[in-house]
């Protein structure tokens, strides 16, 4: 009988992967400064996709990013304050907020896809094409269907 062996622990995977996705972000959020957008932090991209197209309420916001309703509105006084977010009342119901977002938002999120298209093709240069997407296959033969697993910030005790 012979044990699979490797040349890394076990726990370097998890921090290897943590590692790129950390490039990855940080790159994104270097050139998001560089265009105009200097105040946007990692947490505001899940916040900005858990809003979407069609607004919400803080505590839908909450839910969806598993952080408290108290968490979810200090988020949004912060980037409403910055321009990304508006509260307008709800037309079905004057008692609730809903949250939506801003020009500036939509241009940080449009931007912001613009940018990891560039990373990726810089990571294509740096790995080859070929292998690339061996990684990507690989990396969604592994994780589930969902590709935004927008409770991340709360996975991570971020409330």
């Amino acid at each position: 009988m012979s044990i699979v062996s490797s040349d890394a622990p076990g726990f370097e995977l998890p921090l290897r992967l943590f590692l790129a996705f950390r490039v990855l972000i940080d790159d994104l959020h270097r050139e998001l400064a560089r265009e105009g957008h200097p105040d946007v932090r990692p947490m505001h991209g899940y916040v900005f996709q858990a809003v979407g197209a069609d607004g919400t309420t803080a505590a839908d916001l909450g839910r969806r990013l598993g952080v408290s309703k108290q968490a979810a509105g200090k988020t949004i006084d912060t980037l409403e304050r910055l321009g990304y977010l508006r509260r307008a009342a709800d037309p079905r119901d004057a008692r609730r907020k809903i949250v939506r977002l801003t020009d500036r938002g939509v241009d940080c999120l449009a931007l912001s896809a613009r940018i990891f298209d560039r990373l990726r093709t810089d990571w294509a240069r740096t790995l080859g094409e070929d292998r690339l997407r061996a990684l990507e296959a690989d990396l969604r033969a592994v994780t589930p269907m969902e590709p935004f697993p927008l409770d991340m910030p709360g996975w991570f005790g971020a409330s």
